[in-house]
């Protein structure tokens, strides 16, 4: 099993449900809905549980941004 990471690629606000459904191969659509429905279902308790995850899982840290500014190169690369 692979290591669970906040996605830098697939992400909202955090990236962590990028993540989670980048480890377990789900659409993220589907999860986002799923959390959302869970917000009122639980009464904000998984709201609570997805900043707390959100700080406790490291951030993806091997993606390189194409838009990221580089010094050496004239514009963007």
């Amino acid at each position: 099993m692979s290591k669970l990471y906040r996605s830098a690629r697939n992400r909202m606000l955090t990236g962590l449900i990028g993540g989670i459904s980048e480890n377990l191969g789900l659409n993220t659509t589907l999860l986002r809905i799923i959390f959302f429905i869970s917000i009122f279902a639980t009464g904000g308790t998984s709201l609570l549980i997805y900043f707390i995850a959100a700080l406790v899982v490291p951030k993806e840290s091997n993606h390189v941004d194409p838009y990221a500014y580089d010094s050496n190169v004239r514009g963007y690369k």
